[in-house]
């Protein structure tokens, strides 16, 4: 008989369910002591009712009810206490303060190690004053961290409105700017390095500050910086966003004086979701944040009630426990120590890319005597660094998961690996390209296997570097995922081409395979996990030094 939980889902035993009890109560009662009520939402909403409010992810958590009635679980709370303010509550109720505690279910990959249902503990906050709200919802998000006694808590900002008033004074065309939205989106800072430096016609001014926005941060001193580099880039002040980030920082210098508080532009994402302020809780040893949240009237102006500001955001309780000491399952790596008192750990990759990152890293300044022969040794400590030699397709693994701070390997892996980490330096080494091949002999079978089966047999160590691929083509791709002697495929009949990885195209030739189309460019990146970045200034720096090794300074 079966008594096991689905994967992703657990029971929950009296020890943790009290420990989960006690969290609760301390953060309730400091909402609670701020005028903020309980709501409670359905576990199923109408999928197009929270689409008006905003984007929402696919998500197999799905079902048609008997009238025909798409149906989701909620993926979160705020798109759903939105569309309750939407529709309940009354001009005269206003400003309406809520909060909540409750599951969501979200999607993650079988091989992550990833929860999908999880509890969040959140406040809500509508009315029409967004400064008093963001100020207010930031001072209580403070509160909570230190009723908890988080250990060494942070709160860092960032806010989209610089980076779209910037790209409505210079973006060249709508593409361009969803472009760039994207790649921000995806904390991938290279590759938008790459599109800004590709595109004719961006005034210098304007290359500069597209570069540069997302790697700002700092304390209140920032803004000033900022306002500086949109100003030469032609952004009138009246949209800048920084005459508010200023006030902001104004009404809240205790907490940035404190050290608690700072600047980080790298936290920009969700541009159709959020409309000011992002911002993140971070606790020192974890590789996540224990809670996020924003500025988004949005979301209410897409739900019929446009001219209200609304702020809020949700803490993790899985995280919470986690970094609280007590029995828990989050997914996040918890070491427990603080930053300055452990090495700066970074994931090294073996095999072809070790030798130019062992040569990179001694550039930059790091002690690498004992790196560059490691024998046997899987972890080597020289000075404040620490090395983890990883296989390169598991350097995303190990920073995501916590093992590591920051790490370097190929574009593929990254890709592969689908991780939320920032990608930050392309350091110049282990060049490749990925490739579509097919046998010579077999020219124009894959065209006609496509006529009549409406898909191309594609065998490939990548399948979603190949799915995005075809994707993109339009074309339906079924994916033979082998891991080795990928060329055999197409040669024995299992696949009509490959998708796969070459420097010289020796092998393909060798094969008798040619190359039919380019999927892409790779080399070797500069990577970090985001709460490991935006805690530990380490990061930053040694970013800044690979960067000026591989001449790719912003």
């Amino acid at each position: 008989m079966r008594t096991a939980t689905p994967r992703g889902f657990r029971d929950i035993l009296p020890t943790e369910a009290l420990a989960r009890e006690r969290i609760t109560d301390v953060v309730r009662g400091v909402f609670s002591s701020h005028g903020y009520l309980p709501v409670e939402t359905p576990l199923l909403e109408d999928r197009a009712a929270l689409e008006r409010g905003g984007r929402i992810k696919d998500t197999p958590f799905q079902l048609f009810d008997a009238d025909g009635t798409l149906l989701m679980l909620r993926p979160d709370l705020t798109l759903p206490v939105a569309r309750l303010v939407a529709g309940r509550v009354g001009a005269g109720e206003l400003p309406a303060r809520f909060r909540y505690s409750a599951p969501v279910v979200r999607e993650e990959q079988s091989l992550r190690g990833q929860p999908r249902q999880f509890t969040q503990l959140g406040v809500e906050l509508v009315g029409t004053d967004g400064a008093a709200a963001e100020t207010e919802v930031v001072r209580l998000l403070a509160e909570a961290l230190s009723a908890l006694e988080v250990p060494d808590w942070r709160i860092v900002f960032g806010s989209v409105t610089p980076l779209t008033a910037l790209l409505a004074t210079c973006a060249p065309s709508a593409d361009f700017r969803e472009r760039v939205l994207a790649l921000v989106h995806d904390s991938d800072l290279v590759t938008l390095d790459e599109l800004v430096a590709s595109t004719p016609g961006l005034p210098p001014e304007a290359a500069r500050a597209l570069r540069e926005v997302c790697r700002m941060s700092g304390g209140a001193e920032v803004i000033g910086r900022l306002d500086a580099l949109l100003a030469s880039a032609g952004v009138e002040a009246a949209s800048r966003g920084t005459a508010e980030l200023e006030a902001l920082a104004a009404v809240l210098e205790d907490l940035f004086e404190d050290g608690r508080l700072s600047f980080d532009f790298s936290i920009i994402n969700s541009f159709d979701y959020y409309t000011g302020i992002v911002f993140k809780g971070y606790a020192e040893g974890i590789a996540a944040s224990l809670g996020s949240g924003g500025r988004y009237d949005a979301v209410l102006a897409n739900l019929g009630r446009p001219g209200l500001a609304a702020c809020g955001f949700a803490l993790s309780l899985e995280r919470l426990q986690e970094v609280l000491g007590e029995p828990g399952e989050s997914g996040v790596v918890t070491p427990g120590v603080r930053l300055a008192e452990r090495p700066l750990r970074v994931a090294v990759p073996k095999g072809s890319l070790f030798a130019d990152t062992v040569a990179a890293l001694a550039a930059a300044g790091l002690p690498t005597s004992e790196l560059s022969d490691p024998g046997r040794k899987l972890v080597i400590r020289e000075g404040d660094v620490e090395y983890v030699i990883v296989r390169a397709q598991d350097a995303p693994a190990f920073v995501g998961h916590g093992g590591a701070d920051c790490g370097i390997c190929g574009t593929d892996s990254l890709v592969e690996a689908n991780l939320d980490l920032l990608q930050l330096v392309d350091l110049g080494y282990g060049a490749c390209r990925f490739v579509v091949a097919e046998p010579a002999s077999r020219a124009g079978q894959a065209e006609r296997n496509y006529a009549w089966r409406g898909s191309v047999r594609v065998a490939t160590k990548y399948p979603r570097v190949t799915q995005l691929y075809y994707d993109s083509i339009g074309q339906r791709v079924d994916i033979v995922a082998l891991h080795g002697n990928i060329e055999l495929g197409p040669i024995v009949g299992m696949a009509d081409r490959i998708v796969d990885i070459t420097a010289t195209g020796t092998t393909l030739a060798e094969n008798d395979l040619v190359i039919v189309d380019e999927v892409m460019s790779c080399s070797a990146r500069f990577f970090a996990g985001p709460a490991a970045y935006r805690c530990d200034s380490r990061i930053r720096d040694l970013a800044a030094r690979l960067a000026k090794v591989a001449g790719r300074e912003p």
